[in-house]
């Protein structure tokens, strides 16, 4: 009875979405499509200290040991690197002033900024920069993300200000990597103190220095008074609040016991912007949701099924009913914020065009198959959407929605593909390096991206996509990376190893004394240049 309901809900769902959807191209709500955020009095802030409300605990202050981006937002306070990201997710310089490159991607070398200290005042130098990396390349390291430097051979030290970091064979994407919050530094003093324990002491450069951390209640930063690259900043601390459950967040934005909060859950939005001085801000991320299909079974063996299954999905219906239209549709493998987008064209929702391709493939009737994913609310609201959608084209769905450690463990507990019971999958990634190697090669580069060396869940393996990769890597020049990376998208956009669904928008929303905040496309939030404006 329950899945009955279920497929009549979502059919009236759908019937509305599609209403909404004729009056707009379905692309992502803008934060501006509002005048309700700009139209209130600011309101009077008390103090000069910030309360941020989160919607989970943080697993680690050391971000070599870290896998989860709210951590790394917290440790981005406190830690810098030697290059970061922008607004957009561009390589802009940090604490290196420049840097450059051999041709053959091997080499990569790093002029550093002078008269920088860590909070425990131990200079930042080329010193310090060769501590942290051969802390992350040593072989005996257990570091969760020892693998992203693994491909280093040697760091040197040239002089007191240069280093030169040299590769064990070519990789393109480097300096992507280096931006990555897992290239931060921490002070040497500190890890020659702490040990594993610098996760409780982390010392950076940045500019808030760390206070203490009560796991589960709060963690605090207070002001560098100190900071190398101070721009005015009025803020005293931030307390960092994990509070998961989402009504909870929202009160407390409402009655001030929080500053800032993200994400927003996006069926909140519409209640609370303009409202008690609340602004909520809404962009395009990098985060990219898509249904993979497992290339090795029948009947997704067949490009024709997997274009069929593309055609049959209407995105507009999926991002209104599913994200409350706080989405785009994914028009590539990767989000256009990620370096070397390019965009397809194709796959509009056409249910003749996808009927006549699943009757070309020998399947008019249908078949059945099932679909794997999380048991978190949105990712079931996600999937029994997808079901009804494929019914349209006899495609029977089955839903098997789990626990996270049984997920994990159903995908990645096989040792060949043979093994793997996979049949349809649910699920979203963000490429942290913003480069659009991270963005494909561990999702569809071939078997060595198959579970469980990495996250290929379509079982892809297309032997001229797999070179392109390669090539790709071996080279450090920006232009002939991006000639080979549209080649890329293109062929795997024709075989559809992926229903290509959408690309959400990060929410979060703060009261409007409170500017200079934003989180990045990757969902990770900067509070570098945040102020109290009254």
């Amino acid at each position: 009875m329950r899945k009955t309901s279920l497929f009549k809900i979502f059919s009236i769902l759908v019937i509305f979405a599609l209403a909404l959807v004729g009056c707009s191209a379905g692309g992502s709500k803008t934060n501006n499509e509002s005048s309700d955020n700009k139209q209130q009095k600011i309101v009077k802030k008390d103090g000069k200290d910030i309360t941020i409300a989160v919607a989970a605990d943080f697993t680690t202050m050391d971000p070599y040991d870290t896998n989860d981006t709210l951590s790394y937002s917290v440790q981005k306070t406190m830690l810098q690197g030697l290059v970061g990201f922008d607004k957009d997710m561009k390589v802009v310089p940090v604490l290196a002033e420049e840097y450059s490159s051999n041709d053959e991607a091997t080499e990569f070398t790093f002029k550093l900024r002078k008269g920088i200290t860590f909070h425990d005042g131990t200079p930042f130098n080329a010193e310090a920069v060769k501590v942290n990396l051969d802390r992350a390349t040593n072989p005996n390291s257990t570091l969760i993300r020892s693998s992203l430097f693994s491909v280093i051979k040697e760091t040197v030290v040239v002089d007191e200000y240069t280093v030169k970091v040299i590769l064990s064979e070519p990789f393109g994407a480097m300096i992507n990597t280096f931006a990555h919050p897992a290239a931060m530094m921490i002070s040497p003093k500190a890890i020659a103190e702490y040990g594993d324990n610098v996760a409780q002491h982390p010392v950076g450069t940045g500019p808030y220095v760390f206070k203490d951390w009560q796991p589960g209640d709060h963690l605090t930063v207070v002001k560098n008074s100190d900071y190398w690259n101070a721009t005015g900043n009025e803020v005293d601390s931030i307390t960092f609040k994990p509070t998961p459950e989402n009504g909870t967040r929202i009160a407390m934005l409402q009655a001030g016991d929080a500053d800032l909060i993200y994400p927003v859950p996006t069926e909140s939005i519409d209640s609370i912007k303009g409202k008690e001085g609340i602004i909520v801000e809404n962009d395009p991320s990098i985060v990219v949701y898509y249904l993979s299909m497992n290339t090795m079974k029948k009947p997704f063996d067949d490009v024709r099924v997997r274009q069929a299954i593309n055609y049959a999905i209407n995105k507009d219906a999926f991002i209104g009913v599913v994200h409350n239209g706080y989405a785009s549709p994914l028009k590539s493998v990767i989000a256009p914020n990620t370096q070397f987008y390019s965009e397809q064209k194709g796959y509009d929702f056409d249910l003749e065009k996808a009927k006549k391709l699943m009757a070309e493939a020998g399947y008019a009737d249908g078949f059945t198959t099932t679909l794997w994913g999380s048991n978190a609310s949105s990712t079931m609201k996600a999937m029994e959407f997808l079901q009804q959608q494929l019914a349209q084209i006899n495609i029977k769905v089955k839903i098997e929605s789990m626990e996270s450690g049984t997920l994990a463990d159903k995908i990645w507990n096989v040792q060949t593909p043979e093994e793997a019971e996979i049949e349809l999958y649910y699920g979203g990634w963000s490429p942290s390096t913003g480069d659009a190697d991270w963005g494909i090669r561990p999702l569809l580069g071939g078997a060595n991206s198959f579970p469980p060396s990495s996250y290929n869940t379509a079982y892809y393996n297309n032997e001229e996509v797999n070179q392109l990769i390669g090539d790709a890597l071996k080279t450090a020049d920006s232009s002939e990376r991006g000639k080979i990376y549209v080649k890329v998208q293109e062929k795997i956009w024709k075989d559809a190893p992926w229903a290509f669904l959408a690309v959400t928008d990060t929410t979060y929303g703060h009261k409007n004394y409170l500017k200079g905040a934003f989180v990045l496309p990757d969902g990770s939030l900067n509070v570098d240049q945040m102020k109290i404006v009254q």
